[in-house]
């Protein structure tokens, strides 16, 4: 009797682990990020835009890229050099709403440096999810951007790593 219901404890056990794992099959291919409710992260990959550094940029650069006039171009420019994207942030939000701030971070950054950037770094890199900023910190330290490729490109596919890639430096 003790056996039986030792072999159905571990049956059982064994039946939730390999459901909780998945199968070694598809343990690499990338997460579907619309399947997961990332809606917004997948959204992102689709579009191909040119990011722009908020520290190397002149003003006619900024003034030509989506959401941002020529007035915030030169209050962008004023304001040089970031330290980081927060403080980019914070400029954009003195005259712009959060969102209008988030829409210009689109296409205009301060890459993020993935062994020491912070998490509110991190969150404001556009399509960002919570997953995600997990994922960039659990990896870290990155020797390269390979490791970076390899890594990341566990959970999304090529276009949202390459995407990613427009955010961040070493």
């Amino acid at each position: 009797m003790r056996k039986l219901i030792l072999a159905a404890a571990l049956s059982g056990s064994l039946a939730t682990v390999a459901a909780c794992s998945g199968s070694a099959d598809n343990a690499n291919e990338p997460i579907d990020t619309v399947a997961t409710g990332e809606a917004a992260a997948g959204d992102m990959a689709s579009e191909a835009t040119t990011v722009v550094d908020a520290n190397t940029a002149t003003a006619e650069q900024l003034a030509g890229t989506a959401g941002v006039t020529p007035e915030l171009a030169e209050a962008i420019v004023a304001g040089k050099p970031y330290a980081s994207v927060t403080d980019l942030n914070a400029k954009l939000l003195e005259t712009l709403s959060q969102d209008e701030a988030a829409n210009v971070l689109v296409s205009v950054f301060v890459p993020v440096n993935l062994n020491t950037g912070t998490e509110e770094e991190i969150r404001l890199i556009p399509g960002m999810t919570d997953k995600m900023v997990h994922e960039f910190e659990e990896y870290r330290p990155y020797a390269d951007m390979g490791v970076f490729d390899r890594e990341i490109g566990k959970y999304v596919d090529e276009a949202e790593v390459a995407r990613f890639r427009n955010y961040v430096t070493l």
